[in-house]
C-alpha cells in the first residue's frame, strides 16, 4: 500500500508548471505560459521528476515526449487544477433581476416603518425574487448576535447602552451611518392646554406617553428635565411606537417622537406637531453588519440599497 503524498510539503506551483510542460512539450514555451524563466522551469521539472519518481518528459529530437506515467496523469491533473481554479475563483456577480435570495434584517419597529416601504419599492423594480425577513433587533447584547442577521439597523446611542463593543465584537463589526433624526412633540389637535407653541411649563405639567423598548422608564427627555430640577409624569409607557400616535389622538397626553414618524401619522390622525421646549439632541440610525459578509456581492448590493435610501432620507 503506497503512502499518500504529503500535500502540505508540496509546492502546488509545480503542478501548474507540469500542466504547461505537458501542453507545450517545450521548456521555453512552457516557461512563457506560466511566467517563469526557462531555467526556473527546468528546475521545476527536475523537482517534479524527483517528487514523482519518473522522468515525466523525455527528449525526442526537438521536442519533449511524455512518459506513460505523464500521459496517465495528464487528464487527472487537468481536472484537479480546473477544480482548484473554480474553488479560488471570485464569487459570481450578484444579479438582482434574477437572484432568488432572502435577507434577514434586524430592525426595530421605527426602522421597519421608515425603511421597509422604500426598500420594498426598490425590490419590486429591480429584484422581484428577493425576499425580506424583518426582526426586532435583539435587545440584549445585539452586536454579539449580529451573525444571525444580514444587517442590523439601530440608533447609535441605543447600542452603546445595550452592548458596549468589546474587542471580540468590534473586530468583526462593520458600520455606516444611514441618516439622522430629530425629536418633536405630538399632541392631539385642539388640545385644551396647548396653544400655538408648547412651552416648558405646559410640557412638564401635561401627562406624557413614553416609548420604552426595553420596558425601562427614563430617557433623554427625563435626563434633560432632571438637569433643570424638573420631572414629568409618564401616564402611559409602551414598548412599541405604532400604538402611541393613536393613543395621543384620543387623549390629552403628549409624546416626544421621532419627527418622521410624527409627520407620517399627522397626515392620517388629528395630531399637531410642536417643537420641543428642550434642546433634545438628534440621534443617528446606523447600519451594522458582520465582517464575514462584507465582501459578499449579494450583501454589498443590499447595503447599497439601504445606504441609498438613507441618503434620500
Amino acid at each position: 500500500m503506497h503512502d499518500e503524498p504529503n500535500l502540505a510539503a508540496l509546492d502546488l506551483n509545480l503542478l501548474v508548471v507540469l500542466e504547461a510542460l505537458l501542453a507545450e512539450r517545450h521548456v521555453a514555451r512552457a516557461a512563457g505560459r506560466v511566467g517563469l524563466s526557462p531555467s526556473a522551469t527546468s528546475h521545476a521539472l527536475a523537482r517534479l521528476r524527483r517528487l514523482l519518481g519518473d522522468p515525466l518528459l523525455v527528449r525526442d529530437r526537438q521536442a519533449l515526449v511524455p512518459t506513460a506515467r505523464a500521459e496517465a496523469l495528464a487528464p487527472r491533473l487537468a481536472d484537479a487544477l480546473a477544480s482548484l481554479r473554480t474553488v479560488l475563483a471570485p464569487p459570481p456577480a450578484f444579479d438582482p433581476a434574477t437572484a432568488r435570495r432572502r435577507f434577514v434584517l434586524g430592525l426595530a419597529d421605527y426602522a421597519q416603518f421608515i425603511l421597509l416601504p422604500p426598500l420594498l419599492t426598490r425590490l419590486a423594480e429591480t429584484a422581484p425574487h428577493v425576499d425580506l425577513v424583518a426582526r426586532d433587533f435583539p435587545l440584549e447584547r445585539p452586536l454579539e448576535r449580529l451573525d444571525e442577521l444580514d444587517v442590523l439597523v439601530a440608533p447609535d446611542r441605543s447600542l452603546a447602552r445595550a452592548d458596549p463593543i468589546g474587542p471580540h465584537v468590534g473586530a468583526a463589526l462593520r458600520e455606516r451611518r444611514l441618516f439622522r433624526e430629530r425629536f418633536v412633540c405630538v399632541a392631539r389637535r385642539d388640545h385644551p392646554r396647548i396653544g400655538k407653541k408648547l412651552d416648558l411649563a405646559t410640557f412638564v405639567a401635561l401627562p406624557h406617553a413614553f416609548i420604552a423598548p426595553r420596558g425601562i422608564p427614563g430617557g433623554v427627555v427625563d435626563d434633560l428635565l432632571a438637569e433643570r430640577g424638573l420631572s414629568r409624569r409618564v401616564a402611559l409607557m409602551v414598548q412599541h411606537f405604532l400604538v402611541a400616535p393613536y393613543t395621543i389622538a384620543g387623549s390629552d397626553l403628549v409624546i416626544t417622537l421621532a419627527e418622521r414618524v410624527a409627520r407620517a401619522f399627522a397626515t392620517h390622525l388629528p395630531l399637531t406637531i410642536h417643537e420641543p421646549p428642550l434642546a433634545i439632541p438628534r440621534f443617528a440610525m446606523h447600519l451594522y453588519w458582520h465582517e464575514r459578509r462584507h465582501l459578499d456581492p449579494a450583501h454589498q448590493w443590499l447595503r447599497q440599497q439601504l445606504l441609498a435610501i438613507g441618503k434620500e432620507l
